[in-house]
C-alpha cells in the first residue's frame, strides 16, 4: 500500500485471492458467478453473493475506483494493482535475464492455500505451473548467458536459485556441471550427477535425458588430475582455486560463435592476440573447455622460439598431441596412417606396421586424411598457442588445410603476441573476412572493474572504498596484465603479501613482459612470485626449478632424472604446477606460462650448487 504495511483486513486471505484472481484474469475482469465457484463453491447462493459483496466492498476502500462492478461483471483498472509477474514479463520479453534473476525467489505464491476452495487451488495450480516455467527458463537463459561471458561467479546465484526451485531440473543439472567443468573441478562435476541419479532413484524412477548422459560420459572420459583432496575443496586456499575469466564476456561471446559456426561444419580461424601475461593461454584454455563440454574433441599445442628452425614441428606436435588417439582416427586411409607412423613413434605404436604397410603420401595429406575421418566423428578444436614462434612450414600446411578441410567442422586457434609478427601469420589474420571465415580478437589490460571483480573472488574481506585502492594498487603494480594481477592476488590470500611494505609500479615505458628482466620487475611482483613458489609443495618445487633450468621446454623424463621423482610422485608435482599455472603441458614436454616467470624461479629460487648438480646429471 504505497510502501506501507497493508491492514490486516485487506490481507484477509480471500481478499488478496480476489484481487489476484482478477489481477491475471484476461482483461483483468471476471464475474460473480465465477468468484462464488472459485472461492465459496461451499456457501449457499445468497450467502456467497454477500460473500463476494462484502469482499468488494472491502478492496474499494484501498483500490478505490480501480475496482468497478457493473452487474454481474467485476473489473479491475489496469494500474490498480502492480503485480512483480507483470514486470517479470516485460524483463522477459526484453531478455534482460539480470534483473529478471532478481525477482525470483521461489515458487508463485509458494505457500498461499485456501481451505475448501477446490476451484482457486486448481487456478493456482495452472499459475504455479506457468510460473514455474517462466522462472526456471529465465534463470537458466541468465545462467547460460554469464557461462557465455566466461563469468562463472555471475552464473551461481541464477543457478543455486533454478536447482532450489526444481531440484530434478536436468537442464539445470548440466549447466551446473558445465559450470563445474569450467573451473576445472572435472570430477566435482561427476559427482554432482551421481548424486543426482542416486537421489533421483530413492525418491522414484527417473529417466536420464541423453543430452544429460553425453555430458556425464565426456566428463567421465577427460584427464584425472593427480590432486590432493584439497585441490577441489571451497574452503582451501585461493592457490587451488582456477581464476574466473574476467573483462572478456564480449571477446569469449566472439570466440563460442566462431566454435559455433565451425562446428556446423565449416572451416574456421581464430586469431587471439595479447602481449606476454595477457591471457591469451588463459582465454585458449576457456574455449577448450567449452567446446569439450559440448562435445568437441580439443588438441592442443604451445610453441616456443627454438621450434622456428624445425619444419613442420607445430603440425608434427599436434599430431603426437591428441590427434593419434581421435575418436575415428583408425579409419583413415593405411597410406596416411604410415605417413604419420615414419615421422612419429606415437603413431608407429598406435599402428604397427602390419596396418601401415603401404606408406605413401605426404605430412600435409597424411594430416588432411585423418581430419578429414575424425571431424566426421565429431567436430575438432585445434589450439595453437605462442604461434609467434610456429615454423614457415607449419603455417604452409596449415593454409593448405583451410583449403582440403573447407567443410569440416575444425576451429583453428592461433594465440599469439603481437610482437614477433612472423609473414604467414601477419598474412592469414588479414585474409580472415574475405576468403577465410573466422574472427580475430585482441585482448586489452585489465579494466578497473574487471580487477574489481578479481578481488571479489580472491579477497572477499575487501569491500567498499578498501578494495577500490587495492583495484588501483594491482592495476598499477601488474600493469593491467591477468598473469601478474591474479598472482599478487594469490600472494595476498596466502597471507605471504604485504603491499604496505612493497613499491614499483611497472612496466617500464615501451616495455613488454617479455623484453623485462627479472632485476625490472617492481617489488610487488617478485614477491608475489616467491610467496607463490613457497606455497607449493616440496616435489612441485623441485620439478618446477629443474623447469626452469634446464630449457625452454623440458620433457618429463629429463625432470625425472633431475629431481629423482618417478611415477605417481613425478606425475603429482606435475599436475600441481599445471594446475595452478606455472607450467603448460604439451606433447613434447612442459613450458613455463610466462617467461619471466622462469627467470624469477631460475635466478632467486636456485642456489648455485643445485644449478651445478642439474645441469651435470646426464638426462
Amino acid at each position: 500500500m504505497d510502501g506501507a504495511a497493508a491492514p490486516s483486513e485487506l490481507n484477509w486471505k480471500k481478499n488478496v485471492a480476489l484481487l489476484l484472481y482478477l489481477a491475471r484474469a484476461p482483461r483483468r475482469r471476471c464475474t460473480r458467478e465465477q468468484l462464488i465457484g472459485l472461492l465459496w463453491p461451499d456457501k449457499a447462493d445468497e450467502a456467497a453473493r454477500q460473500s463476494v459483496r462484502e469482499a468488494i466492498r472491502t478492496l474499494r476502500q484501498y483500490v478505490g475506483e480501480g475496482l468497478t462492478a457493473t452487474g454481474d461483471v467485476i473489473e479491475l483498472a489496469d494500474d490498480a494493482v502492480e503485480l512483480d509477474t507483470d514486470q517479470l514479463e516485460r524483463l522477459v520479453k526484453q531478455r534482460d535475464w539480470a534483473h529478471t534473476t532478481l525477482l525470483i525467489n521461489g515458487d508463485f505464491l509458494d505457500g498461499f492455500k485456501i481451505t475448501g476452495a477446490s476451484g482457486f487451488e486448481d487456478w493456482l495450480t495452472v499459475e504455479r505451473s506457468h510460473w514455474h516455467g517462466v522462472s526456471m527458463d529465465a534463470l537458466l537463459r541468465h545462467t547460460e548467458e554469464r557461462l557465455d561471458a566466461g563469468d562463472e561467479l555471475g552464473a551461481a546465484d541464477p543457478l543455486v536459485k533454478a536447482r532450489k526451485i526444481d531440484p530434478f531440473s536436468q537442464r539445470a543439472l548440466r549447466l551446473q556441471m558445465r559450470r563445474l567443468a569450467a573451473t576445472g573441478d572435472r570430477s566435482g562435476a561427476v559427482q554432482l550427477v551421481e548424486k543426482f541419479l542416486k537421489d533421483a532413484r530413492r525418491d522414484g524412477e527417473v529417466t536420464v535425458e541423453p543430452e544429460t548422459q553425453a555430458v556425464a560420459e565426456r566428463l567421465r572420459s577427460g584427464r584425472a588430475w593427480h590432486l590432493p583432496k584439497e585441490a577441489h575443496s571451497p574452503e582451501q586456499s585461493v592457490s587451488w582455486r582456477r581464476a574466473p575469466l574476467l573483462g572478456r564476456d564480449r571477446e569469449l561471446a566472439t570466440a563460442l560463435a566462431q566454435w559455433r559456426h565451425a562446428r556446423g561444419g565449416r572451416w574456421t580461424l581464430l586469431v587471439i592476440e595479447a602481449e606476454s601475461g595477457g591471457g591469451k593461454t588463459r582465454f585458449a584454455e576457456e574455449l577448450t573447455t567449452r567446446a569439450a563440454a559440448e562435445g568437441g574433441v580439443v588438441i592442443g599445442m604451445r610453441a616456443v622460439q627454438a621450434d622456428l628452425d624445425h619444419p613442420a614441428s607445430a603440425i608434427l606436435s599436434l599430431a603426437r598431441g591428441g590427434l593419434v588417439h581421435a575418436p575415428g582416427v583408425a579409419g583413415a586411409n593405411p597410406g596416411a596412417l604410415a605417413a604419420l607412423a615414419a615421422q612419429a613413434s606415437e603413431w608407429a605404436e598406435q599402428f604397427p606396421q602390419k596396418h601401415t604397410a603401404a606408406s605413401t603420401g605426404t605430412l600435409d595429406a597424411a594430416i588432411a586424411e585423418v581430419l578429414r575421418v575424425t571431424t566426421a566423428e565429431q567436430p575438432h578444436l585445434l589450439v595453437f598457442d605462442d604461434a609467434q614462434w610456429i615454423d614457415p612450414t607449419s603455417y604452409q600446411m596449415i593454409e593448405q588445410l583451410a583449403r582440403d578441410l573447407a567443410r569440416a567442422p575444425v576451429l583453428i586457434v592461433l594465440a599469439t603476441t603481437p610482437e614477433p609478427a612472423p609473414p604467414k601469420l601477419a598474412e592469414l589474420r588479414a585474409r580472415i573476412g574475405r576468403d577465410v571465415p573466422g574472427a580475430a580478437i585482441s585482448l586489452g589490460k585489465l579494466a578497473h572493474e574487471a580487477i574489481l571483480q578479481l578481488i571479489a573472488w580472491a579477497l572477499p574481506a575487501y569491500k567498499g572504498a578498501a578494495a577500490d585502492r587495492l583495484a588501483r594498487r594491482i592495476a598499477s603494480d601488474s600493469g593491467g596484465l591477468p598473469l601478474l594481477a591474479v598472482e599478487i592476488c594469490h600472494a595476498i590470500a596466502q597471507g605471504g603479501l604485504d603491499l604496505e611494505t612493497t613499491n614499483g609500479a611497472w612496466p617500464h615505458p615501451l616495455r613488454t613482459l617479455d623484453s623485462t628482466f627479472p632485476g625490472d620487475l617492481p617489488d610487488t611482483i617478485v614477491a608475489s612470485i616467491r610467496v607463490g613458489f613457497r606455497c607449493l609443495t616440496k616435489p612441485a618445487q623441485q620439478v618446477l626449478i629443474a623447469a626452469a633450468i634446464l630449457g625452454e621446454r623440458v620433457a618429463a623424463k629429463r625432470m625425472a632424472c633431475a629431481t629423482n621423482l618417478e611415477g605417481e610422485a613425478l606425475h603429482a608435482a606435475l599436475d600441481e604446477l599445471e594446475w595452478r599455472r606455472w607450467l603448460v603441458a604439451e606433447a613434447r614436454g612442459y613450458v613455463f606460462v610466462a617467461r619471466i616467470v622462469r627467470d624469477v624461479v631460475a635466478r632467486d629460487m636456485v642456489t648455485e650448487g643445485e644449478r651445478q648438480r642439474i645441469l651435470a646429471k646426464k638426462c
